[in-house]
């Protein structure tokens, strides 16, 4: 796995773990959210896993986020799932148009949720997270497409 990933308990309790790969603007949106959780550097022994995606990716970015996700997935024993966070990570956001801008994430990975915006509100990564808690989400693998 690549130095640098930090895991967050977003409960404390071990139910649910986050990781950011934080590209651009969204991932202030995703340190609001965060604020008060500690960072970890080594994966969880259980509960499920998430990996936020936040912000703009570039094709020429594209190869090194697909292997911070294969590093991750391979280092915990549940399959994790990725969340697209923002307009720019799902479909490029204002910069759609750009020839080196990647048109959403969903191009090299499965991703289990979007969560919309520009930028998206902290509020809706809780409520992804509540979502996975509870159990009530997509059974998507976090998969990286060849």
């Amino acid at each position: 796995m690549a130095a640098g990933v930090k895991f967050l308990d977003w409960y404390g309790d071990g139910s649910v773990h986050v990781v950011d790969i934080g590209l651009a603007c969204c991932t202030l949106e995703f340190e609001s959210a965060s604020a008060d959780l500690v960072a970890r550097s080594e994966p969880p022994a259980s509960g499920a896993v998430l990996i936020v995606v936040s912000g703009t990716v570039t094709d020429a970015l594209m190869p090194a986020v697909r292997d911070l996700v294969t590093g991750v997935t391979a280092s915990v024993p549940s399959t994790p799932l990725v969340v697209s966070f923002g307009a720019c990570t799902s479909a490029g956001g204002p910069y759609w148009d750009s020839y080196s801008v990647t048109k959403g994430i969903d191009q090299f990975l499965d991703v289990a949720w979007y969560v919309p915006g520009c930028p998206p509100p902290p509020g809706a990564l809780h409520e992804v997270c509540d979502a996975v808690r509870r159990g009530d989400h997509d059974q998507l693998s976090a998969g990286v497409r060849s």
